[in-house]
């Protein structure tokens, strides 16, 4: 997938803990890692909001856009 999210990045220069984010995110632990792993395939604005609102940062610090670079099979 070519979203990337850099919420472990994000969490680990606030010094921020996962328990402590999803406290203050009012999200439980599961969701949360699962947005942390990247496995997530979509998150709510309101989600993200309070996300950076935790974070004191933008949506761009913890969404990447990093285009799929394996050849196509078919060219």
């Amino acid at each position: 997938m070519p979203i990337i999210t850099n919420l472990d990045v994000m969490m680990a220069k606030r010094k921020m803990s996962l328990n402590e984010l999803a406290s203050k995110v009012d999200i439980t632990l599961a969701n949360l890692s699962i947005l942390k792993t990247g496995k997530a395939k979509a998150i709510r604005f309101s989600t993200l909001e309070a996300i950076c609102q935790a974070l004191d940062c933008q949506p761009g610090d913890i969404l990447e856009f990093a285009p799929d670079h394996t050849p196509n099979e078919n060219t």
